[in-house]
């Protein structure tokens, strides 16, 4: 039987491991059985642009290599093996990543994604902690003062509901007249109640606030722009913001804002389809300043809109005018970081323009050299690919980082049972191996969000939100045992989120037990005072874990399965060595601590400091444990550190 061997997650396979700066090299190494032993074997290498080219293996016995010069510019390159037989028998082997295999045809292929070695991110950025705030529905200061803000868009004409109580639920039926359910209850959470409870998210140890929208707009989630120099009055006022700002940086809290920027609302003074503001926008014709941000196909009520809602008329982000609004040296990013926000996360980053994406790359580093861009992207960032060919995300000039859904999906299809362990491992390293070091160690790690279903839901059992409606999203309630079930698999879920590489986002509340199906229900209000106390306390515990540990956060990396059910992670230093291992299972589960766990990646070879004493998570002595056989009980995670 024909033996051939490649795994481009091992370092005497591929070196380096992963990703790789323009202009160097990548030796690609494989190892044939006696039975092709005297085959030719090839490398078959492919770059979009510039076509295939077949490289020769050198052969030593069973050992067969090859170098790759990588090009001067950022790409993508394909590679899998073609090997020719004596008897003239033609066999490929590829994967796409880790182990490869034998194919009849042409396979699956590994991939380099080749960047700009002088890519950076932000140190602060990577060894932190992110909190995203949905801002209508974290803290409200003053039950008056919202109120007499709501009074500012009532004046303008719109709708608007207020929820007398701040834990009633959101509404998700149509309001009165209204045909749809619009998001237009409010429940007055705003920017002076954020700053209230900065000491409490400074006890977690979150260094970075993300918030959801805060500019002006009518509807509660504020993704329709309407006004982006103005705060919304709902949330407060510039000032209000520039105090938060402030004391959120005594803190040691930086503040990221969401800039939605390939669209605005049909109701702003950019569009003003509505009429409502005074000075004319793009729908009251040519003569408006901003009607060529617009793209009309039959003027006025035919026009491109965000997935054809026709409150969201998109804009032409090329135009150079918008660019010069939203990204010149006095334009919207300018404005917000004279008030103390430098961070951005970009809405829908991949219906941007790679240019413009580089635009607001430049203007947020001249702003500030360690300002954030963040980018929303649903799917692995590296190979994704849009109208113009493959997006430059991780190029080294586009995103610092994106929002990382592949890793909440892992993670939560683990504890769910949809996959094992090493199946959760090879999803994680593939990322590792696919994302430039600095792209992989700022991407976002999350578990839930504003777009999904809250992760302790997930893990209770709950149905599909795409096969659920929005009456049954609202009347699902889990059984105390699903429900137990749930909260069990999230403690597992933010044990791994805290330990691995990344920077871990918790979403408002999550760590004080909220739960939720998809939009509205996921947007509920932070139930202070009637937090759950067994997951906050155990939250916060990994949150200041993280926080306190350098180990977690410059550390190496290495992870893999141990069993079905048991995944482990160890972070270390020359000096220092954490190690997390997850069991999801019924069942207690035993291993042997050794050198050689988790072999893959980068790190795979390098020495762990094991030797030595090692000590529980509350600081007790657990002994040393490098040889020594340990057990995790049933659905826990077990933490030992040095």
């Amino acid at each position: 039987m024909d033996a051939f061997f490649h795994h481009s997650r091992l370092l005497r396979c591929r070196n380096p491991q992963g990703a790789a700066p323009c202009g160097t090299n990548v030796e690609i190494m494989a190892e044939s059985g006696e039975s092709l032993r005297s085959a030719a074997v090839w490398l078959r290498l492919w770059q979009d642009g510039v076509g295939e080219r077949l490289l020769p293996m050198e052969r030593h016995g069973d050992a067969l290599r090859a170098v790759v010069s990588l090009p001067d510019q950022p790409c993508l390159i394909w590679y899998y093996f073609v090997i020719r037989k004596p008897d003239g028998q033609t066999l490929y082997y590829g994967g796409s990543s880790g182990e490869g295999g034998f194919c009849a045809y042409e396979p699956p292929a590994w991939r380099i994604t080749v960047y700009d070695g002088a890519f950076r991110t932000p140190e602060w950025f990577r060894r932190g902690i992110a909190y995203q705030i949905f801002p209508d529905r974290f803290r409200r200061s003053s039950w008056e003062d919202f109120h007499a803000r709501a009074e500012v868009h009532r004046r303008r004409g719109r709708p608007i509901r207020l929820h007398d109580q701040w834990r009633e639920p959101p509404a998700w039926r149509p309001g009165p007249g209204e045909r749809d359910y619009v998001p237009d209850d409010y429940f007055g959470g705003d920017l002076n109640g954020i700053r209230e409870k900065l000491p409490y998210l400074q006890s977690l140890g979150v260094t970075c606030l993300y918030l959801n929208p805060i500019f002006e707009a009518a509807s509660n989630h504020r993704y329709n722009t309407a006004d982006y120099l103005a705060i919304d009055p709902l949330l407060g006022t510039e000032a209000d913001f520039t105090a938060l700002c402030s004391e959120a940086h005594e803190r040691g809290i930086r503040i990221m804002l969401d800039g939605v920027f390939s669209h605005t609302g049909s109701d702003s003074r950019y569009f003003n389809r509505e009429g409502r503001y005074e000075e004319p926008g793009a729908y009251q014709g040519p003569a408006s300043p901003y009607y060529e941000w617009y793209r009309f196909r039959h003027f006025p009520d035919d026009y491109e809109c965000w997935w054809n809602f026709e409150t969201l008329p998109n804009v032409e982000e090329r135009t150079p005018s918008y660019i010069d609004f939203i990204a010149g040296e006095h334009g919207v990013l300018s404005h917000w970081a004279a008030c103390g926000a430098t961070d951005w996360r970009l809405d829908v980053a991949d219906e941007l323009p790679d240019d413009f994406i580089r635009i607001l790359r430049a203007r947020v580093k001249a702003n500030d050299p360690e300002g954030v861009l963040l980018g929303e992207v649903w799917e692995e960032c590296s190979g994704k690919r849009g109208p113009e060919g493959r997006r430059g995300y991780v190029n080294g000039d586009a995103l610092d980082s994106a929002m990382d859904y592949p890793f909440a999906n892992a993670v939560l299809d683990f504890l769910l049972g949809r996959c094992d362990a090493a199946a959760l491992a090879g999803r994680l390293m593939a990322l590792r191996e696919w994302y430039p070091e600095p792209f992989y160690l700022a991407q976002l790690n999350l578990l839930s969000s504003h777009d999904v279903v809250r992760a302790q839901t997930v893990l209770s059992g709950a149905p599909s939100r795409f096969e659920a409606t929005r009456e049954q999203q609202a009347a699902y309630r889990p059984t105390p045992e699903q429900a137990a079930r749930g909260r069990e698999r999230f403690l597992l879920a933010t044990a791994i989120q805290m330990v691995c590489p990344g920077v871990p986002c918790v979403y408002y509340g999550d760590e004080a037990g909220m739960t939720g199906m998809a939009d509205p229900f996921n947007r509920g209000t932070y139930p202070w005072g009637e937090e759950d106390p067994e997951i906050l306390g155990r939250v916060g515990q990994l949150m200041r874990l993280r926080h306190e540990q350098d180990v977690l956060q410059t550390g190496r990396c290495r992870m893999g399965a141990l069993s079905d059910d048991g995944f482990g992670i160890i972070r270390f230093t020359e000096t220092a060595c954490l190690l997390l291992v997850v069991n999801r299972g019924d069942a207690p589960l035993t291993f042997t601590v050794t050198q050689d766990l988790f072999p893959e990646g980068p790190d795979g070879e390098t020495p762990m400091p094991l030797n030595g004493t090692f000590t529980d998570e509350s600081g007790q002595s657990a002994g040393t444990i490098l040889g020594s056989t340990q057990t995790v009980p049933p659905r826990a995670a077990w933490i030992r550190m040095k």
